[in-house]
């Protein structure tokens, strides 16, 4: 803005033969620097000066630069004897005030009337300031940063000089509220709350730019918390001070009654706290809600049981297996007229008299009508009695729950799954989590590892990794028990390609590899016939610091035979004792199996022999070749003898092991024995394979071969 035309002539010219000495450089605040001109700007043709520039300047005034200092201010030159006196806050708030306020004004002027020299500029300053210092005696610094300030009507003035006053008196003040808060920012960062958070958050790692800003954004926290109290406390300040007043005021005459009456109210009445319309219908809904709630929370007392009602429920007490409690709990009934407080108490004292019939009495009390049975009620029954395994009894509180139209709820849902997860029944547990999905819930970890688990356990490993992978997409962490059932379920299949997945989706979880997970990728790729891999990763499951035990050892040996491969698999065994490693029972089944199928019967039986001497229970599998070994030996009464433990534990076996037992009875004339394992491979739901169909076909015509002797050794 140009304040050139904002004098008039004859006061510029007025102003250029004050006395320089009115206002000399150290008053105003600041100190003049007199600088040699660089070059000298030329005069605009027909310009005129509003006044002489003197002949004692030496320097060309557009370059004098001015430093400001926290000198006082002193618009009339005698403020010697002042120095020394001290200010009020209010005085050294406006003496800051002027000061910013000269420096501002003095370099628009400069700027605006580049050909006037220092005396002249001073002479104009005097002048504004002056005026601005009698309109702040009117009413402080308010009168001059106001908004109706602009406004303000001057006889020395003009209009736009004046507007210029405003902003700069505004600029000013906004200068000293940034200084003000900037000290007191110091002193908040400089707490010892500040610090303590500063020290802790350098302890957990915090550094650079970003340990900073959080110390600068709890200084700042600690500022405004400071400041919203400090305007609390002027507040009640201000209403004591306003009461007070009030009551000298209408304190009236001593003795005269003073007679207060409420306004007329028009209207409803509206009570608002902290923004809500309490008058609105629905808080009284809350009300009653919050009652029934606190009614839930601290339930009343149990009716004191006496008389005949307390006979009547120590026989409920004594109840014994077989009697029907329906009878007693009627009486007991109408004579105490129960609520469920009461219910609540006589089941607590007969699950610790007489557990055994709780939960048929619990059953019973879901029904009466005085109990008041809710969600909660049902769940935790069905939870309890599905860890006793009473999976019949759980399954008909369920259907009585959706019977009597009581919504299950997330907890229900988990628990239904639970149920039929542990029931060995996936189907029926998928419905129940498709049912949680249905009411817009969500299962926690819990319910994922029992849905993994039982598909692990029927034989789907691929269903439950997929389960493993929505874990993931919800950022659920799988636990280590998930990815090994799921690791071991594929490697007993023989699925290298999954196994090998799980194994790099474990380690990239932070799992790292250890002794079982190695020896089950030994078992996957031994399973499928590849030998070099299972022998890759036997070594390098020694490499990473691991020793192979008697599982791993077999795992490989079996990978071994296999391919028939006698000399490597030997060679393996010669390494692992000079290192230390002596076999187990695990290795020398695997041995037994080996030499059976090769044949070597007296080798055979001095490994047989060994596992003896260690004193452990022989496997089940080994049962398998024995009876493979003695049918191909001849040995009739060892075979059937071996045949016997395998029918007695016919669950066990598997479909290779069921085609592998009925070729070697049909090869060796065990033609009924063959029939009778192959009906029971059958009925088992195994599928046998279309070679073995044929010999059993073909079994039936012939008529000749040996016949079985085993229903002969049995009589005897």
């Amino acid at each position: 803005m140009n304040l050139r035309f904002f004098f008039s002539r004859r006061t510029v010219a007025h102003i250029s033969k004050l006395n320089p000495r009115v206002l000399p450089s150290h008053s105003s605040g600041y100190r003049c620097i007199a600088t040699p001109p660089l070059f000298q700007l030329p005069q605009a043709n027909g310009a005129s000066s509003p006044a002489e520039r003197p002949k004692s300047t030496k320097f060309d005034n557009s370059f004098v630069r001015y430093i400001h200092t926290s000198q006082e201010v002193d618009l009339d030159g005698s403020s010697s004897n002042l120095e020394h006196e001290p200010e009020s806050e209010n005085d050294a708030t406006m003496s800051e005030f002027l000061s910013r306020f000269s420096w501002i004004m003095r370099k628009k002027l400069s700027e605006c009337y580049p050909e006037c020299d220092k005396s002249t500029i001073d002479g104009m300053l005097v002048i504004i300031v002056g005026a601005v210092v009698s309109e702040m005696e009117k009413g402080g610094l308010e009168q001059m940063t106001g908004p109706a300030a602009s406004k303000m009507p001057s006889q020395d003035f003009s209009e736009d000089l004046w507007r210029t006053v405003w902003e700069v008196s505004n600029v000013v003040l906004q200068d000293m509220e940034k200084e003000k808060k900037k000290e007191k920012m110091k002193g908040f960062l400089q707490s010892e709350e500040v610090k303590e958070m500063y020290r802790f958050a350098g302890q957990v790692g915090i550094r650079g730019d970003m340990l900073r800003e959080l110390r600068f954004k709890w200084a700042r926290e600690k500022m405004e918390e400071s400041e919203f109290y400090e305007s609390l406390e002027s507040f009640r300040k201000g209403e004591s001070q306003e009461e007070s007043r009030e009551e000298i005021v209408g304190g009236g005459e001593e003795g005269e009654e003073r007679v207060t009456s409420l306004p007329k109210r028009h209207g409803k009445i509206k009570y608002k706290i902290y923004g809500l319309d309490l008058s609105d219908p629905k808080w009284a809904e809350v009300a009653d809600k919050i009652h029934e709630n606190s009614e839930v929370m601290s339930p009343k007392e149990p009716k004191p049981v006496s008389g005949k009602c307390k006979v009547v429920a120590e026989k409920i007490m004594s109840l014994k297996e077989g009697d029907d409690p329906a009878p007693l709990l009627g009486e007991w009934v109408e004579l105490l007229q129960p609520s469920r407080i009461d219910w609540i108490a006589l089941l607590d004292r007969l699950k610790e008299e007489n557990s055994h019939r709780y939960f048929e009495i619990a059953e019973l009390v879901l029904g009466e009508e005085s109990f008041q049975a809710n969600t909660r009620d049902y769940s935790k029954l069905i939870d309890a009695l599905v860890k006793q395994n009473r999976l019949e009894d759980s399954e008909r509180i369920l259907n009585k729950m959706n019977q009597n139209g009581i919504l299950p709820d997330v907890i229900t849902y988990s628990i239904e799954v639970h149920m039929y997860c542990k029931s060995g029944n996936p189907d029926k547990a998928q419905a129940a989590l498709d049912n949680l999905r249905a009411q817009g819930l969500q299962p926690d970890i819990k319910v994922y590892n029992s849905m993994i688990m039982a598909y692990v356990k029927a034989g789907k490993p691929t269903l439950g990794e997929t389960l493993m992978r929505e874990m993931e997409t919800r950022d659920l962490k799988p636990t280590k028990e998930i990815y090994m059932a799921l690791l071991s379920a594929f490697a007993k299949a023989g699925k290298t390609a999954d196994a090998d997945r799980i194994s790099s989706t474990m380690q990239f979880a932070g799992f790292e590899p250890s002794l079982e997970s190695c020896t089950l990728m030994v078992e996957a790729y031994g399973r499928a016939g590849d030998v070099d891999r299972a022998r890759g990763n036997f070594d390098q499951m020694i490499k990473i610091g691991h020793k192979p035990d008697d599982r791993c050892t077999a795992s490989m040996l079996s990978a071994y035979e296999k391919r028939n491969s006698l000399d490597e698999g030997l060679n393996l065994l010669l390494e692992l004792e000079k290192d230390g490693f002596t076999p187990g029972v695990a290795t020398y089944t695997v041995l037994v199996d080996w030499l059976s199928k090769l044949e070597l019967f007296d080798e055979a039986e001095q490994v047989l022999e060994k596992i003896g001497e260690t004193g452990e229970a022989p496997p089940f599998e080994l049962q398998i070749s024995l009876c493979d070994m003695y049918v191909k030996a001849g040995a009739e009464k060892k075979a059937l003898q071996a045949l016997g433990v395998i029918e007695s534990k016919i669950e066990k076996l598997e479909s290779d092991d069921f085609e592998r037992i009925i070729r070697s009875l049909r090869s060796g004339g065990f033609l009924q024995d063959a029939r009778r394992l192959y009906g029971m491979m059958e009925a088992r739901g195994f599928m046998p394979s279309g070679s073995l169909k044929i010999d059993m076909m073909a079994s039936q015509v012939v008529k000749s071969g040996k016949k079985s002797n085993f229903s002969m050794l049995r009589g005897k």
